[in-house]
């Protein structure tokens, strides 16, 4: 049977496009398929005994499987890179010594080209960097995960350790070949004692052929300038990589629910894999943009979980909210950002706002203020009482306004926190707070309690007089899921958040400031 070229050329086309879809889907142009997989690792049962390396090897190697599994799983649905969590090959709760045996050796050099997989002779004790390595390779994809490494130091350096070697808590990762193009150890370590803090922050990113740069940092750096928020900035990177051992924190530091408010404030995509082990408060994890997001919350539950979403890859310019504010940057137009609707106009969006602040001050018989912790800090509230009403709370140098409507009026109870001091438990921070959160009960003292379920639908408008350009807006809503703010922004030196109806119960919505200087 004769056919034209024609003929053969739109069957060979065909062919084509089918042998795409079976391997994975579709990319569109400008964007590109992430995958992370929220492991539960398989751990050691006394992490303080001494073992020798092939009893550590074993243990790992069968959280190694599984990740295997996973990459394949991965790149058959087109996926392009994925991310792996925090601890997620060796576990946690060890000491200095016994962590030992768990360590590869990894060459923190950026002039060094390797290959593990085809070049597994170059240095000893590689054996997990090895089997990333060929994973990657094997499945063309690029590869970000966390181990534990060794390197010997000379006692003539004044930051090496007695024993003569650093030990770190450290990302890798590969690039579709196998190659190991970045690695970065650990800053802001979280009571882990079995790790050093490297000499000088890392500033990582690595590059890819899909998405441009990827930044890379870990869990509890997230909260701190350095190196997270200065390696954005002066690289100026809009994808970042982020393995995580997050334990939840309600009402305002739940795992997908700041990963999601770090997005948005900075303009960034994150790929956030996360750590599976909900008795001990660890899950959340997600596929972010500024305005949409793709997560996994399960506290009942065992067991992975993969996510796999195509994203776009941001490359516009846009003022974040710590540029937005002339106060903190220059001469520049103040705006209102509107993350999901453009529909507001900027300056009747801020004069409304200046318009209720003088309102809320100059009227009388105001709500009682009252003390609560959240958080382990000492919160100053007001109620928010009745269907809807306008409110004012201060502490120190902060004020924090809310004008808002339930859609119906149920028995739950709301209340508007303001905090603005030093954080002191479970790591030392400054943060600047106006949240409105749902209460665990109907009295004062329930308020700031973990609160996981709510109903009233509420509309809002909340802002603050905030003295840091570093926000990050919080909107959590029933069962741990997340929602959009219609718009946010600075004018006049108050940052500005405002949400008609949110699409379910209110469990938080909140300004978080992060003034790193007062650290």
């Amino acid at each position: 049977m004769a056919y034209t070229m024609v003929d053969l050329c739109w069957k060979l086309s065909i062919c084509f496009c089918c042998y795409g879809v079976v391997l994975g889907r579709v990319k569109r142009e400008g964007h590109y398929v992430a995958a992370v997989y929220e492991h539960e690792s398989v751990l050691s049962p006394d992490p303080k005994a001494l073992v020798d390396r092939r009893s550590a090897l074993e243990l790992m190697g069968r959280n190694l499987d599984i990740y295997e599994q996973q990459v394949v799983a991965a790149a058959r649905q087109g996926a392009q890179i994925i991310v792996f969590p925090e601890d997620g090959i060796h576990g946690f709760n060890f000491t200095r010594s016994s962590i030992y045996p768990y360590l590869d050796f990894v060459l923190h050099s950026h002039s060094v080209k390797w290959n593990p997989c085809r070049e597994p002779y170059l240095f000893n004790d590689t054996e997990v960097l090895q089997r990333l390595s060929c994973m990657a390779l094997k499945n063309k994809i690029f590869l970000v995960a966390n181990l534990g490494t060794k390197q010997p130091c000379e006692h003539t350096d004044p930051h090496c350790p007695l024993d003569g070697r650093y030990q770190f808590n450290t990302n890798v990762a590969f690039n579709d070949d196998g190659v190991l193009v970045a690695t970065y150890r650990k800053h802001n370590l979280y009571f882990e004692y079995a790790f050093d803090t490297p000499p000088e922050p890392d500033y990582t990113f690595f590059d890819t052929p899909f998405a441009g740069k990827f930044g890379m940092f870990t869990c509890f750096d997230i909260l701190f300038f350095e190196p997270a928020v200065n390696l954005i900035r002066q690289h100026k990177l809009k994808q970042v990589v982020y393995p995580t051992a997050w334990m939840n924190q309600l009402p305002l530091l739940s795992a997908v629910e700041f990963q999601q408010a770090f997005a948005t404030a900075f303009n960034v995509n994150i790929l956030a894999a996360n750590i599976h082990h909900p008795t001990l408060g660890m899950t959340g994890s997600g596929i972010y943009t500024p305005v949409k997001s793709f997560i996994y919350h399960n506290m009942e539950g065992y067991g992975g979980k993969l996510i796999v979403a195509e994203i776009p890859v941001i490359t516009t310019v846009y003022e974040t909210s710590w540029e937005s504010n002339g106060r903190f940057r220059g001469n520049l137009h103040h705006t209102c950002k509107a993350s999901t609707s453009t529909s507001l106009d900027d300056q009747v969006c801020f004069k409304e706002a200046e318009e209720m602040s003088s309102r809320v001050s100059e009227k009388g018989n105001e709500p009682p203020l009252f003390y609560a912790e959240m958080m382990y800090d000492n919160f100053t509230f007001v109620p928010a009482w009745g269907e809807k009403g306008e409110l004012q709370v201060c502490a120190n140098t902060l004020c924090c306004y809310l004008n808002y409507r339930r859609a119906v009026l149920t028995d739950e109870f709301y209340a508007l926190g303001v905090f603005d001091g030093l954080h002191t438990v479970h790591g030392t921070y400054y943060v600047q707070a106006c949240a409105l959160v749902k209460c665990g009960g109907l009295s004062f003292s329930t308020c700031g309690q973990e609160v996981t379920d709510a109903t009233a639908l509420i509309d809002f408008q909340l802002w603050g007089n905030m003295s840091t350009p570093y926000i990050f807006p919080l909107l959590l809503t029933s069962g741990i899921t997340l929602d959009f703010a219609d718009h946010m922004g600075w004018k006049n030196n108050y940052y500005f958040i405002s949400k008609n109806r949110t699409s379910s119960g209110l469990l938080t919505a909140a300004l978080y400031g992060r003034w790193y200087e007062k650290d």
